[in-house]
């Protein structure tokens, strides 16, 4: 039985195991989930009761949430490129890595994102300047840190750099790297040349108008 992924093509964590995926060629069934349609969400909470995907199906095994998947298919279904290496200190930065990602750059970018989706009256300015000024704080670490690095740990890419792809694409939308940060810059540039996030992003291209930002930035 294949690996089956339930996903959806837009979701910044969806994006960071596809990355994965591609990366190592890990043949899988991709399995679309729309919590908009009452079947296809009754579906997947026969799967993961909690509602969040990505979730990856293993025959019997279910593995939810996107490190945690990553780390699984490391260990059951390694690839040509080690996405955590074998070195423990290594393996221990790069899980540092991933989370300040997931945590430092996602979910502030996610708070900015969702208070453009309240509706008027039930805006939360003060915490999206809060989120603002985390972001700022994250991408100043970045810069700083990508200074004399390729990639996310050094000159290997690994599952760090699977989270850091779709964090920086859209915590990018929701507030641009300014120009004096050329580092974080450049490193966002090298992980959209990437050919697993090109694929990435082409597959949820169709699904852009879904997400809150100004038309020029998805031209």
């Amino acid at each position: 039985m294949p690996l089956k992924l339930y996903m959806h093509p837009l979701s910044s964590f969806c994006q960071k195991v596809l990355v994965a995926l591609y990366e190592n060629a890990t043949p899988f069934e991709p399995e679309l989930v729309d919590l908009g349609n009452e079947i296809s969400r009754a579906d997947f909470l026969k799967v993961w009761p909690v509602g969040q995907f990505p979730v990856l199906r293993d025959g019997d095994r279910v593995i939810p949430e996107s490190s945690i998947i990553i780390e699984y298919l490391a260990q059951h279904y390694p690839g040509k490129i080690p996405l955590i290496p074998d070195d423990a200190d290594r393996a221990r930065e790069t899980r540092q890595e991933d989370r300040f990602y997931d945590l430092r750059v996602q979910v502030p970018m996610q708070k900015i994102v969702g208070d453009r989706m309240r509706p008027d009256g039930q805006k939360d300015p003060f915490g999206v300047q809060q989120a603002r000024a985390q972001l700022q704080t994250a991408y100043s670490l970045i810069d700083r840190t990508m200074s004399t690095r390729l990639w996310a740990t050094g000159d290997q890419f690994t599952m760090a750099d699977c989270a850091a792809a779709p964090a920086l694409f859209y915590a990018n939308w929701a507030l641009p790297l300014s120009g004096n940060l050329r580092h974080a810059r450049a490193y966002h540039d090298r992980l959209m040349l990437k050919p697993s996030y090109v694929r990435a992003i082409e597959e949820a291209r169709p699904y852009f108008a879904l997400f809150p930002q100004a038309a020029a930035e998805t031209a």
